[in-house]
């Protein structure tokens, strides 16, 4: 237990930048993931999680469909995802996913990053094994007990089950993220989920101080802004 989980997003400030780049990703989402499994909510659970987690980040609802009607019509574009991993200042890692149409151009924009900052990149693996990846998904006004009882009569095995803010949460193998929501809709129908996600998660924190501390966050402000980025995870407690 003890496992501190952050959502998200939830810390960034929605500004008109940060907002501009969260309804590019979800629109390159959405369209890759109708792309590879049609437009069918019901048999694409890809895209239903993808509408579900927009719709929670208050994405509008004409970028949704733009995204989906871009393919409809024609529209062929080819995104593919990259994983880099990187060592940042005082023993820091970060693992850095990105969704891009050209992987050149996004390298090129983590490089400076790095080099500007007293960061370096990783081989494949070289970080990832520090971290757990697990899916989390957390509701309110559901006891521990009661939800540690339907996963157990629905035969999921969990990594974790902790309460937090009155939100339990629970963290699993990210191939049950499903089974997870769907034994917990059992219980509550038709709840919803305040956590939704898949994550990497760090085995360890480190504390960062003075002149590493301010190379560390200098070094994720840049890569936050980067558009082909979709999510960051470190081993930093900030």
């Amino acid at each position: 237990m003890g496992r501190a989980y952050e959502v998200r997003k939830a810390s960034i400030q929605k500004t008109g930048a940060v907002k501009a780049k969260l309804y590019s990703m979800y629109a390159k989402e959405i369209y890759q993931a109708v792309k590879n499994g049609g437009t069918e909510v019901a048999s694409n659970a890809v895209l239903k999680r993808l509408i579900e987690r927009a719709k929670q980040d208050q994405v509008p609802s004409d970028i949704i469909k733009r995204a989906i009607d871009k393919v409809n019509s024609g529209v062929d574009e080819n995104y593919v995802s990259v994983r880099y991993e990187l060592f940042g200042p005082g023993g820091s890692t970060l693992i850095v996913d990105c969704l891009t149409d050209n992987v050149n151009r996004t390298l090129s924009y983590i490089r400076p990053a790095l080099n500007k900052n007293n960061g370096k990149m990783g081989v494949s693996g070289s970080v990832s094994y520090t971290y757990d990846h697990l899916c989390v998904v957390g509701v309110k006004n559901l006891d521990e007990e009661s939800a540690l009882n339907v996963l157990i009569e629905n035969d999921i095995d969990i990594d974790d089950i902790e309460v937090e803010e009155g939100c339990t949460m629970v963290y699993g193998h990210p191939q049950d993220l499903y089974r997870i929501k769907e034994a917990i809709n059992v219980i509550m129908p038709n709840v919803e989920f305040e956590v939704d996600e898949i994550s990497m998660f760090p085995q360890t924190k480190i504390v960062l101080e003075g002149s590493d501390l301010e190379s560390f966050n200098k070094m994720l402000i840049i890569l936050e802004e980067i558009e082909d980025v979709q999510n960051i995870y470190h081993n930093v407690m900030l």
